[in-house]
């Protein structure tokens, strides 16, 4: 009997090849890399072998042979062209439109005046951009001085673990240009830098513990970093749109910012040819020290509605930028509620100063308009910012004793908050803090006087106070309805039905049940969903009227039979005691989904889940990397050096493959490749490498081929690994195979198969497929 080889390792005594593979898929296997390493460490000589063969030595049963893309030129880019659609107009960008939608596009809107600063021009414009003329890593002395560098401002040790690791004598003999910590940050200091900190005291008349440092950069500095970037190139969309099914135009569809009523209504009100940037918001406290410590954090971030849903809600697309470090000061007043009050108040007088550059129209040829278009946050802070006091609704003026109720109640508009604080400042002076809140809580608001979007234009807290996914739909789903349902199933019961459910990948399997659950995480939150109602009962990032008609009336059906879940006891409170009132904030706030999506797009891209995870790279890993003593400036000197080092490795990475491109000719940009080493004593000049609207073309070819800064997770590339895999000898791989390409789409099979014999009408009955 023969026995089967690993060709990995050469282990042989298997019995077949799915033991083969069982040894292979081991996670702490050696062999569990050999497909990846196959594809990585192949010889460039086998590229036109395999391109000339007519046919693979391993072929598989198919009826259509695998089409694999051509990935040495420049990878899945065409691809990602012909999924997205044209990219000429605007109107069509970005959008899953289909051929029967129907686009009125604002007219005259966002005309381009000439040509503006590129990412690489204003990378050049740096005071040492003469010293890399000659030597492209000043002030490093080459490629691999910059790369131990980099390696090391960016891994998160702190000075003293950099110097011990300098120590070392091994290291000492590399041809380092630094040889302390302190050297190496100094020499990142001089690297072209990306917007400015800056810190003002701010002057308080109550007295706080410790002086009140604001920390912040320039709005319109980071929203300029974010245009100019490369990356985002291709996806800002600056056309207000109306989209619908038909030609008949009944029925509308929603899906990003612009195709909102908002974005086109703020348009009408701007000059013709004028530029509309939505302003993104993000402001919610987070915890700075580990167990101990009382120390907190209040960073607003900024981005742009502009940038495409899908885009801007990736993480590692760095989209939103930190742009104010807010104070979480300590006023020394005898009443708790009075220096609650305060410390709302100084945070709109903080949020006026950094916010204020974007109330003002650019002064520049084309004229740019700023909007605050929405701002994440949650519902308590979302009513300080709107300057309401507790039990109140941000958006409308309903209050708690009408949060259960089945209709919408009146929009609270700028005008109607100004007006009550303008009869409270007619009553009592706005500086005797007391006075002045006792007056203001008869309107129910929270005791701020200038709320910091006063004169903003076109600024309306019930607009810009958009529903937020994560707190208002997965929180208030685990908080009351899952609450409710285990109730009414039982825990014990409930707990059996998920702990039976089949295993699906991808998905956490609650094998305890979900009754005693702790700390849940918004993603667990979602995979409870995506059972609940099947289990109890024995999301679309494009929305038109239609399903915006069905969302209103599930939500008037709860209201209809809500008093069901009363009247069965299943409404309790912490303690067990059953509660028979509707006082939820979140079940009021579901009345405002729908008229937010019309404004604003679908609510989907208002989640906060993409800025809770900035939270952490933006504010606690710098908090980490500090010696844990006055954390706010530390994070600033973190956050300027690590944005240094992301922009000088991503300009490095773009100018070595533009280079390269100008080499090879223009007529070939495609095939250009990676390899050029900048470290050469040959006359690199900077100015031969022009970054300019000529070859904007080239843009998704040479970020492609980049390493982008910052992205740890490999990624593994099943379209390689199935093209090697076709072309290995016979005998030399485990067959069948199990990683192959099919037309556009690459399978990867697991080693141990859930089902593993099944007849065709077997399978027709258990999947339902009669025409199999």
């Amino acid at each position: 009997m023969s026995s089967f080889q690993c060709p990995s390792c050469s282990k042989g005594g298997f019995k077949n090849d799915v033991a083969v593979a069982h040894h292979m898929s081991q996670p702490r296997s050696g062999c569990s890399t050999w497909l990846q390493d196959l594809a990585c460490f192949r010889p460039e000589s086998d590229d036109s072998r395999m391109d000339s063969d007519d046919e693979p030595n391993i072929s598989m049963d198919m009826d259509d042979g695998p089409n694999i893309p051509d990935i040495e030129s420049g990878g899945f880019g065409d691809w990602d062209e012909m999924s997205r659609g044209s990219t000429g107009g605007s109107e069509s960008q970005g959008m899953p439109t289909h051929n029967s939608e129907v686009i009125d596009s604002y007219p005259d809107c966002a005309q381009t005046y000439g040509k503006g600063y590129t990412f690489l021009d204003l990378f050049n414009s740096d005071n040492n951009s003469k010293h890399r003329a000659m030597n492209p890593y000043y002030p490093f002395s080459s490629r691999k001085d910059w790369e131990v560098g980099s390696w090391l401002l960016r891994s998160g040790l702190s000075m003293g673990k950099i110097d011990s690791f300098l120590s070392l004598e091994m290291i000492k003999t590399l041809p380092l240009s630094f040889l302390s910590a302190k050297e190496l940050r100094s020499r990142a200091e001089m690297l072209p830098s990306s917007p400015r900190w800056m810190s003002q005291i701010i002057p308080t008349k109550f007295s706080t513990k410790l002086p009140i440092v604001l920390y912040w950069r320039d709005p319109l500095d980071c929203i300029s970093s974010l245009l100019n970037h490369p990356a985002f190139h291709d996806q800002l969309d600056f056309t207000p749109r109306r989209v619908y099914t038909t030609a008949q135009r009944l029925c509308r569809v929603f899906s990003e910012w612009a195709t909102g009523d908002d974005a086109w209504n703020m348009q009408s009100a701007l000059p013709k040819g004028a530029t509309l940037l939505g302003t993104i918001l993000s402001s919610d406290k987070t915890n700075v020290s580990t167990m101990m410590g009382d120390r907190v954090a209040h960073p607003l971030l900024v981005s742009l509605a502009n940038i495409r849903m899908s885009t801007r809600l990736k993480s590692s697309s760095n989209a939103f930028v930190l742009t104010a470090l807010l104070p979480v000061p300590k006023f020394i007043h005898k009443k708790k509620r009075m220096r609650g009050v305060l410390e709302d108040r100084l945070i709109h007088e903080c949020l006026d100063i950094v916010l204020r550059p974007l109330k003002i129209p650019s002064d520049t040829v084309a004229t740019v308009s700023h909007h605050s278009q929405a701002i994440l946050s949650t519902p308590p802070e979302a009513m300080m910012l709107a300057a309401v006091g507790g039990k109140t609704s941000p958006v409308t003026m309903a209050m708690y004793k009408q949060f259960g109720d089945s209709f919408r109640h009146e929009p609270r508009t700028r005008a109607t908050t100004l007006s009550q604080l303008a009869t409270a400042r007619s009553k009592v002076d706005p500086d005797d803090i007391e006075a002045f809140f006792r007056e203001a809580q008869k309107f129910r608001l929270n005791g701020v006087n200038t709320p910091f979007w006063l004169d903003w234009p076109l600024s309306n807290p019930s607009h810009f106070l958009t529903p937020e996914f994560l707190h208002l739909i997965h929180r208030e789903f685990y908080d009351h309805d899952v609450k409710w349902l285990i109730c009414a199933v039982g825990d014990t019961e409930i707990d059996f039905r998920f702990s039976v459910l089949q295993v699906i990948t991808g998905f956490r399997h609650f094998h305890g049940g979900i009754s005693k659950l702790k700390q849940v995480t918004g993603r667990a939150q979602r995979d409870i969903q995506r059972s609940i109602v099947a289990v109890s009962a024995d999301t679309s990032p494009v929305i038109d009227d239609i399903q915006l008609t069905r969302i209103s009336t599930a939500l008037e059906e709860f209201h209809a039979n809500k008093d069901a879940i009363i009247d069965g006891g299943f409404r309790r409170g912490q303690r067990g005691g059953v509660i028979e009132n509707w006082y939820i904030p979140k079940l009021e706030l579901m009345q405002s989904i729908v008229p937010s999506i019309r404004n604003t797009g679908v609510s989907l891209q208002w989640t906060a889940d993409t800025t809770k995870h900035a939270h952490i790279t933006e504010i606690k890993d710098p908090a980490r990397s500090s010696n844990n003593n006055n954390y706010d400036p530390q994070i600033c000197r973190h956050l300027d050096r690590t944005d240094k080092c992301r922009r000088f490795d991503l300009a490095m990475s773009l100018l070595n493959n533009m280079a390269d491109s100008k080499r090879q000719g223009s007529d070939d940009v495609g095939d250009v490749n990676d390899n050029v080493d900048l470290d050469a004593d040959n006359d690199h000049d900077d100015g031969d490498v022009d970054f300019d609207a000529d070859v904007d073309h080239d843009i998704p070819h040479l970020l492609a081929m980049n390493k982008y800064p910052g992205h740890s997770r490999p990624t593994t590339n099943y379209f390689e690994i199935a093209k090697v895999l076709q072309h290995r000898e016979a005998g030399t791989v485990p067959v069948p195979l199990r990683s192959f390409v099919i037309e556009r789409t690459a399978f990867h099979l697991a080693y141990d198969p859930s089902i593993r014999n099944i007849s065709v009408d077997d399978a027709a009955i258990k999947f339902g497929l009669p025409d199999l």
